[in-house]
């Protein structure tokens, strides 16, 4: 198989991906254990527990799959070009959108917590750098951004050589992973890592702080770097879907047998939970969260790799919906917890469907249209896109970025 060769089911799980994102975030303020940037008075811990599952799989999934994009990216570029594409396509939509988009979201939050004053008052706060919580300076849900930036910075050497021809005996040796089940292999280190780590060093999504998920995210996006430079493991994922997904279903129905029997419930804090126990529960969450994304590509290639009209489209939406879609929530919920008589549910489907109708808006308005906009958010130039028949090899994918 060659691996330049379009994966349409990719792109198919790419967009569904981001739609995981808009019902995850819309969930937030109605969720009872998470401290969010606006929350409802009244919180629900079953839509918690919808968002805890949803975030062992969602996360991992978005960056194999930006691991896929970074491999075809690489296809007939060197590794300073890679560089530069990445530059312009995640780190100048990063800087943009730290001054412009996140800013009103901390504005909201903010006068939640007695700020009086218009956004442009406010504003001046955010340039004083201070980072937040603290200050009100961030990134937010953009975090995902500066970390595939950060990533493909660093293994921009290990890349280019895996796309080049000297690794031809490299991915030789990759095929004895498509052997019966060994592909699952791939999942041993991220959960070894995550099972020791993940309770000394819990997800902060600020960089700094961050030792543990740093990394964790990282083999996820190895190993879809890995699995489409031999396509063999891809057609191993997709022989061995019902296998993965057997484990994902089962290691759900105990950590959910756990949780309602008040285990899950108070690991993070109980210190007289056993190790073991502890152990036991984190190891769970991460082989939950492996198994659930390999079985989502499995079943993606077997079930998705079809064309359609509307996936051009869709494709360059993405990443500028995933971009707009938090702080268009944000927004839009600072005055929905005020509406009285409405139920959680009502509020949560309100929310989900205004954010998806506000923030395709503003993409198809003001950013689809014009160069200066889609070079902002992180597009290819439309002049390139409208003159192109055929599409290459290379930009057969454009970046996914995310959020927490």
């Amino acid at each position: 198989m060659e691996t330049t060769k379009r994966q349409i089911y990719l792109d198919w799980l790419r967009i569904f991906s981001i739609l995981g994102v808009l019902f995850f975030h819309s969930a937030m303020p109605f969720v009872a254990e998470d401290d969010w940037h606006i929350k409802n008075h009244e919180t629900s811990d079953l839509i918690g527990v919808f968002n805890h599952f949803m975030h062992l799989f969602r996360m991992p999934l978005l960056f194999f799959v930006s691991g896929t994009v970074s491999y075809y990216m690489m296809q007939h570029r060197s590794g300073w070009s890679f560089i530069g594409l990445r530059c312009r396509r995640l780190f100048i939509p990063l800087v943009f959108c730290m001054f412009v988009i996140v800013p009103p979201q901390v504005y909201m939050e903010r006068l939640t917590q007695n700020f009086h004053g218009n956004f442009w008052q406010f504003y001046p706060r955010v340039l004083e750098f201070v980072p937040y919580p603290k200050g009100n300076f961030s990134w937010h849900h953009l975090w995902f951004i500066l970390y595939m930036f950060l990533y493909d910075l660093l293994l921009a050497p290990f890349f280019a050589w895996v796309a080049s021809p000297k690794s031809i005996q490299f991915k030789e040796k990759l095929v004895a992973l498509a052997r019966g089940k060994r592909i699952y292999w791939l999942m041993l280190p991220g959960i070894v890592w995550y099972t020791l780590l993940s309770r000394q060093f819990p997800e902060t999504n600020d960089l700094v702080h961050d030792g543990c998920y740093f990394f964790y995210w990282l083999f996820f996006l190895l190993a879809g770097f890995i699995c489409v430079a031999q396509p063999k493991l891809l057609d191993s994922l997709e022989r061995n879907r019902r296998f993965a997904l057997t484990i994902g279903f089962v290691s759900l129905l105990l950590i959910n047998y756990l949780q309602w029997n008040d285990h899950e419930l108070r690991f993070f804090t109980d210190p007289t939970l056993k190790t073991y126990t502890l152990y036991t529960l984190r190891m769970l969450r991460s082989l939950i969260g492996w198994s659930w994304v390999l079985a989502l590509v499995g079943y993606g290639k077997r079930y998705l790799n079809r064309p359609h009209k509307v996936l051009g489209y869709l494709n360059q939406a993405v990443y500028p919906f995933y971009i707009l879609h938090q702080t268009v929530i944000v927004i839009l919920v600072y005055y929905i917890v005020r509406v009285p008589n409405e139920s959680i549910l009502s509020k949560y489907l309100f929310t989900v469907v205004v954010t998806f109708f506000i923030t395709m808006g503003i993409y198809h308005l003001f950013i689809r249209p014009y160069a200066l906009t889609r070079f902002l958010f992180g597009m290819k130039p439309k002049e390139k896109t409208a003159r192109r028949t055929v599409r290459q090899p290379e930009d057969v994918h454009q970046p996914v970025v995310l959020s927490t």
